[in-house]
């Protein structure tokens, strides 16, 4: 299995979801035309370049189905794949392959996607020591496979939610009152071991993130000049994360700053799925 053993339940409630949400009480088209005793072969084709991610996410929701439908991979997922070329084959119950047949694919596709479009921003940026990094902003429910997908891409993940890493931001900063002040904070009430990322706008802000001793500042939404000068006070005193509308036209030029990361947003938020298909043979 491609993920961890703790992670198996909450991938399994996932699929499961998904099939109660688009099967219900049975599909009542499939059932009514095709027998129960009908076999088919399927293949799953992508029909357009990228990296394919998800391929066993698609196997689990078929064996979800039906425990004895055969599914194997043709392709490597993490490598460039050609348009037309045959991702994956299914063998089994004809009922089972058109029933699982939509939940598969959105699964595939995002994933897909989500990888691909990870690997043209870690293209752009290969030639600079620079870590491309996802967000937050996934799927609800469906983080944890946005995230593999990163991976699958070429990407690193950033923390996974609100519990496994500390990140102030603007609004912490406006509630403590300064940036001094929700660094205290959270060094008062947090293990010595927890690294701490702050937001800064602005150049007097990085000035106060520094003079706070904090591990890493993400500079948020700053124009290419701004961090420049940022990158040339901070570097070497901590860590440098770049954020904030990166685009895939920007990225290269951001990276030559010397920032350490850059978090994409949409990597996840807005991408677009890759095109796959579900034929019977």
């Amino acid at each position: 299995m491609i993920f961890p053993e703790r992670d198996n339940i909450k991938i399994n409630r996932i699929i499961e979801e998904a099939l109660l949400e688009d099967i219900g009480n049975g599909d009542i088209t499939t059932d009514s035309i095709i027998a129960p005793s009908i076999n088919k072969k399927a293949i799953l084709i992508n029909k357009e370049e990228g990296i394919i991610a998800g391929l066993e996410i698609a196997h689990l929701v078929f064996k979800k189905l039906d425990s004895t439908i055969k599914f194997g991979k043709k392709v490597k997922e993490g490598i460039i794949v050609k348009p037309h070329t045959t991702i994956a084959e299914i063998n089994g119950s004809a009922r089972i392959i058109l029933q699982g047949e939509r939940v598969a694919l959105n699964f595939l596709q995002r994933m897909s996607g989500i990888a691909t479009t990870t690997f043209k921003f870690c293209q752009k940026v290969k030639d600079y020591p620079v870590q491309i990094l996802d967000t937050r902003k996934t799927i609800p429910g469906l983080r944890i496979l946005d995230k593999y997908a990163i991976r699958i891409g070429g990407g690193k993940n950033h923390r996974f939610g609100l519990y496994d890493a500390v990140l102030i931001k603007d609004n912490h900063i406006a509630v403590a009152g300064s940036i001094t002040s929700a660094v205290n904070l959270v060094r008062s009430k947090t293990s010595p071991l927890i690294k701490i990322e702050i937001e800064v706008q602005n150049l007097i802000q990085l000035q106060e993130a520094l003079k706070a001793g904090v591990d890493i500042i993400m500079l948020d939404n700053m124009d290419l000049e701004t961090m420049k000068q940022a990158v040339k006070l901070a570097k070497g005193k901590v860590l440098i994360e770049a954020s904030g509308g990166i685009t895939l036209d920007k990225v290269k030029e951001i990276a030559a700053t010397g920032v350490d990361f850059i978090s994409v947003g949409s990597l996840t938020h807005s991408v677009k799925a890759l095109d796959i298909s579900l034929e019977i043979i």
